[in-house]
C-alpha cells in the first residue's frame, strides 16, 4: 500500500491519505455498524422466542406453586352423562340438578412421595355454561355462571357432590321459557366446572373439567 505524506500542521503541509486507505474506511465502517445492529436484533429475537416458549409448559406446572396437583377423574350428573336437566317436573316442582366430581392427587415431582402437607383442600367451585354455536350471553342464551362453596380434603383421592344447576336458573331466562314445552325445545350446553383450593401450606391449586348439560322440560 502506498504511504501517505502527513506532516504536522506547524509545518503548513497537507495531510493526505492514500487512495487505498480512503476506500478501506468508506467500505468497512457501514459494515461494522451493520454487524452491531444485526447482533442486537438476534439478541431480541432470542429473547422473544424464549418468552413465546414459556406458555408451552404443562397445565400441571402452571396450576400454581404447590408441589401437588389434582386430576379430575370423573365429572357427571346424578344419572351420568350427558346431564338431562329438567326445567320443571311433571308436578310443577322446580329443583336443582346435582353433579359429582372425583379427584386424584399427584405430585409434580413423580419421584416424591406425598406427605400430609401435600394434601389439597377444595373450598370453592365455579360453574359456567357455554354453547357450541357461539351464543353465550348469560341470562339470554345460557344460564348465569355462579360460584359455590365446599370443603373436601383430598389426600390421595376423593369425590364430592355439588350443585351443577341451581333452582334460580330454571326460574330465569332462558330456561324459564322451556317450561311446558314437553321437551320439544332444548338448550344444549357445556358446563365448565372449576374447583379451587390449596395444599396444607397455603399454596393455591385449581382443576377444571367439562360436562354436557341439556336443558328441556323433559317428560317423566
Amino acid at each position: 500500500m502506498q504511504t501517505a505524506d502527513c506532516r504536522l500542521p506547524s509545518e503548513n503541509a497537507d495531510c493526505r491519505l492514500a487512495i487505498e486507505d480512503v476506500h478501506y474506511r468508506v467500505a468497512t465502517v457501514p459494515r461494522a455498524r451493520g454487524k452491531v445492529v444485526w447482533g442486537g436484533r438476534v439478541r431480541l429475537a432470542v429473547a422473544l422466542t424464549a418468552a413465546m416458549l414459556l406458555p408451552s409448559c404443562s397445565d400441571a406446572i402452571r396450576t400454581g406453586q404447590a408441589s401437588s396437583y389434582l386430576v379430575m377423574t370423573t365429572l357427571q350428573g346424578s344419572e351420568g352423562v350427558p346431564v338431562k336437566a329438567d326445567v320443571v317436573s311433571d308436578t310443577g316442582t322446580i329443583f336443582n340438578d346435582p353433579g359429582t366430581a372425583g379427584f386424584q392427587l399427584n405430585m409434580k415431582d413423580t419421584l416424591t412421595t406425598p406427605t400430609a402437607n401435600n394434601a389439597i383442600t377444595l373450598t370453592q367451585y365455579h360453574v359456567e355454561y357455554v354453547r357450541t354455536d357461539g351464543h353465550n350471553i348469560q341470562g339470554v342464551d345460557v344460564p348465569y355462571a355462579f360460584d359455590g362453596g365446599l370443603n373436601l380434603l383430598v389426600g390421595t383421592s376423593g369425590s364430592i357432590s355439588f350443585t351443577l344447576v341451581r333452582i334460580q336458573a330454571k326460574m330465569e331466562a332462558p330456561l324459564a321459557a322451556l317450561a311446558k314445552g314437553g321437551g320439544a325445545v332444548a338448550i344444549s350446553t357445556i358446563a365448565k366446572v372449576t374447583f379451587y383450593g390449596h395444599d396444607q401450606t397455603g399454596r393455591e391449586v385449581s382443576v377444571s373439567g367439562n360436562v354436557e348439560v341439556n336443558f328441556a322440560d323433559w317428560a317423566g
